[in-house]
C-alpha cells in the first residue's frame, strides 16, 4: 500500500467513524426529533449544518472546475447558490418557521387546504431531490473509486452504508450533528490546499487575495498578476480570455443566475433546515450564519478554480507555443497524470504521432491554421473533465500526501452532507406526508417514525440504483434539480405566503404547468446537452440549437417559474377565493412575531 494510499484510508476512515459515533450519541427517539431534530437546534449550529447540506458534491468538486474552464462565466453559480440564501432569510425561512409544521408539502397541503395540492408537493419534491441525489452518489463513485482503489460502484454501496447509519438511526437530529462534522471536515479539506499552492503561485497565503496578486511562482516575480498570466497563457492556445468568458448569451448568464437563486429558495432539504431552530427569528439568523459558513468556500473557490486551470496548462505547455520542445512528451507525463487517466476522466490521443500532448483550442479557427503550421493535428486531450480539477489540484502542485488524503474526505463529506439531507426530505415527505398525511391520519407516532426510517431505506436504495444507472435527462448534472424546485416549489411558497387570494386550484395548476414545461424542455435537448457519465454540472458554454432565445435547459427553471405564477395567477382569479379561514391564517404568517402559532387547522 502506497503512502498516499494509507494517508486516504487513516483519514476517511477516522471522518466516517465520527459520523458513525455522532448517530450513535444522536438517536431519533420521536417524530420531531426525526424530522426537525426537535426544533431545539441553535441557529449557530443550524447555519453550519446547513452550509454543509447546502455544500453538495457540485459545490465541491464541480463549481471550482467549472470555474477553471468557464472563466468568469461560471461565477453565476457563485452569485446564483449565495443569492438563494438572501431570498430563503428574507422571504421565506421566517414565514415558513412561524407555520410550525414538519415539511414543506405539509405546509403547501394546509395552505391550500387540500391533500390533492399536498400529493402535487410530494410529486415535485422527490423529482428535484432525486435529480439532485443522483450527483451526489456520482461524487461519492467517484471519490471512492480514484482515491481508495475501489470500483465506481463498490464506492456508492459504501457511501449508501455509511448514510443509512446516521440517517436511519438519527433522523434530521443524527444528520444535523454529524452535517456539522462534515462541514469542519469539508471546509479545512478546501482551503488548505488552496493556501498551499496560493502561497506557492503568488506568495500569498490567503486565496482570496492570492487571485489578484503577482504571478511570482516559487517566489519569482514575473511583473504581471496570477489573472494576467492565466488569459496569456490561455489566449496563446486559442482559448477565451479567462477574464471576460461568458456561457452562452448575457440573456443565458443573467436566466441561468435566476433560476439558481429562486432553486436554491425552492429546495426542500434546504428548507426543512429552518424547522428546526427554536423561534422564527432564529431562522433568519440561521440562514444569515449559513451565508456566512457558504461564503468561506464559495469565496475560495475562484482563486482554487484560476490556479488549478493555470497548473494545469502548465504542466503540459513546458514551454513557448510551437516551438519543438513547448510541448510536455506522452512518456514524462507526471504520476497524477497517469492516475486520472485510469478513471476515464482524463484521455490523450496522439493526433500526429509525435509523442508529444498538443493542448489547444482546435475549434478557434484562427489558432487551428496556426497549430497545423507547428504539425498539430487536433487537440489531444480529448478528455479533461472539470470535475477532476479539485481533487487533482493537490497532486498537480506536489503537495504532501496527507493534504490530498483530506481532499477526498472532504469531497466525500460534502457529497455525504446533500445527499443525507436529501434523502430525508425525500423519506419524510412518503411517511409524514403521504402515508400520515393523506393515507393513514390516524397512524401513530412510533409507527409514523418507523414508517420514517423505512422510507429512509427506500430512499437510500432507489438513491443507489439511480446512481449506478443514472437516467439520461439527469445523468452528469444537479443544476436540473434547481430548474425542478424553482419552476415548481418556489412559486406556491411565495404565493401560499404573500397572495392570501392565492387557492387552492391556482396553486396546483400552477406547479402542474411549471414542472411540466421545464421537464419538457430538458427531454427535448437532452441529447444536445447531457451526456451520461461525464460531469455534475455540465459547462452550457455553446449555443444550442433550437433552444428558446438561447436559454440552456440547465438555466430554463425560472421559465418555468414564470410559467407557474401566471399560471397559478390566472387560475386563481377565474376561480373562487379560499376560505376565509385561510386568508387570516396567511395574514397570521406574516405577522413578525409568535413561533409555531399559525395553524390551518
Amino acid at each position: 500500500m502506497s503512502p498516499l494510499e494509507i494517508w486516504t484510508y487513516s483519514i476517511v476512515g477516522l471522518t466516517f467513524a465520527i459520523y458513525i459515533g455522532i448517530a450513535i450519541w444522536a438517536r431519533a427517539g420521536s417524530t420531531s426529533e426525526f424530522y426537525v431534530a426537535g426544533g431545539g437546534v441553535h441557529p449557530v449550529a443550524n447555519g453550519m449544518a446547513t452550509a454543509a447540506d447546502w455544500m453538495s458534491a457540485a459545490s465541491f468538486i464541480s463549481m471550482a472546475g467549472m470555474i477553471a474552464f468557464g472563466g468568469y462565466g461560471g461565477s453565476v453559480f457563485l452569485m446564483g447558490w449565495t443569492g438563494g440564501y438572501v431570498l430563503l432569510a428574507l422571504l421565506l425561512a421566517p414565514y415558513l418557521r412561524k407555520f410550525g409544521k414538519f415539511t414543506v408539502p405539509e405546509f403547501i397541503g394546509d395552505r391550500y387546504y387540500a391533500n390533492s395540492a399536498r400529493v402535487v408537493a410530494v410529486i415535485c419534491l422527490i423529482l428535484a431531490s432525486v435529480t439532485y441525489v443522483i450527483g451526489q452518489m456520482t461524487g461519492i463513485g467517484v471519490a471512492f473509486g480514484r482515491f481508495l482503489g475501489i470500483s465506481y460502484e463498490m464506492g456508492i454501496v459504501a457511501g449508501m452504508g455509511i448514510v443509512a447509519v446516521y440517517a436511519i438511526l438519527g433522523g434530521m437530529k443524527g444528520i444535523t450533528y454529524t452535517q456539522i462534522a462534515q462541514y469542519v471536515v469539508l471546509i479545512f479539506a478546501y482551503t488548505i490546499p488552496a493556501i498551499f499552492i496560493s502561497l506557492n503561485l503568488t506568495g500569498n497565503p490567503i486565496p482570496q487575495l492570492g487571485l489578484g496578486s503577482e504571478y511570482a511562482p516559487d517566489g519569482v516575480a514575473s511583473g504581471m498578476s496570477l489573472l494576467e498570466k492565466l488569459d496569456q497563457v490561455v489566449t496563446d492556445l486559442g482559448f477565451k480570455e479567462y477574464t471576460t468568458q461568458v456561457m452562452g448569451s448575457t440573456l443565458n448568464m443573467f436566466v441561468y443566475t435566476l433560476s439558481l437563486m429562486i432553486g436554491t429558495a425552492g429546495l426542500p432539504h434546504v428548507i426543512i433546515r429552518f424547522f428546526t431552530v427554536p423561534k422564527v427569528a432564529d431562522a433568519r439568523y440561521s440562514a444569515g450564519w449559513a451565508l456566512v459558513f457558504i461564503a468561506i468556500l464559495y469565496t475560495t473557490a475562484p482563486a482554487v478554480g484560476a490556479m488549478a486551470r493555470l497548473n494545469l496548462m502548465d504542466t503540459i505547455q513546458i514551454g513557448p507555443v510551437g516551438e519543438e520542445s513547448s510541448n510536455l512528451a506522452y512518456d514524462e507525463r507526471p504520476d497524477w497524470f497517469k492516475r486520472w487517466e485510469t478513471t476515464g476522466l482524463l484521455k490523450y490521443e496522439d493526433k500526429n504521432g509525435d509523442g508529444l500532448i498538443q493542448y489547444y483550442d482546435d475549434k478557434n479557427a484562427e489558432f487551428a491554421a496556426k497549430a497545423e503550421g507547428f504539425g498539430w493535428k487536433g487537440n489531444e486531450m480529448v478528455t479533461v473533465n472539470n470535475d477532476i480539477m479539485v481533487l487533482a489540484n493537490p497532486e498537480i502542485a506536489k503537495l504532501p500526501d496527507w493534504v490530498i488524503a483530506l481532499v477526498v474526505a472532504g469531497g466525500l463529506a460534502a457529497a455525504l452532507s446533500t445527499a443525507a439531507g436529501l434523502l430525508l426530505a425525500i423519506s419524510s415527505a412518503i411517511s409524514h406526508d403521504l402515508l400520515k398525511g393523506v393515507f393513514m391520519p390516524h397512524i401513530t407516532e412510533k409507527k409514523e417514525l418507523m414508517a420514517g426510517r423505512l422510507s429512509m431505506i427506500g430512499a437510500i436504495v432507489l438513491a443507489g440504483y439511480l446512481g449506478m444507472n443514472p437516467p439520461g435527462f439527469a445523468a452528469g448534472t444537479v443544476a436540473i434539480a434547481f430548474g425542478l424546485a424553482a419552476s415548481s416549489i418556489f412559486p406556491a411558497l411565495m404565493l401560499g405566503i404573500f397572495a392570501k387570494r392565492m387557492n387552492k386550484e391556482g396553486a396546483i395548476s400552477g406547479m402542474v404547468a411549471g414542472i411540466t414545461v421545464t421537464l419538457l424542455y430538458v427531454f427535448q435537448h437532452k441529447g444536445i446537452l447531457f451526456i451520461p457519465g461525464t460531469e455534475f454540472l455540465m459547462p452550457d458554454m455553446g449555443m444550442g440549437e433550437n433552444w428558446f432565445f438561447g436559454i440552456s435547459p440547465n438555466a430554463f427553471g425560472a421559465i418555468g417559474a414564470l410559467v407557474n405564477f401566471m399560471v397559478a395567477l390566472l387560475v386563481s382569479a377565474l376561480t373562487a377565493p379560499p376560505p376565509e379561514h385561510i386568508q387570516h391564517l396567511v395574514e397570521d404568517v406574516r405577522i413578525p412575531r409568535g413561533a409555531g402559532v399559525a395553524t390551518g387547522h
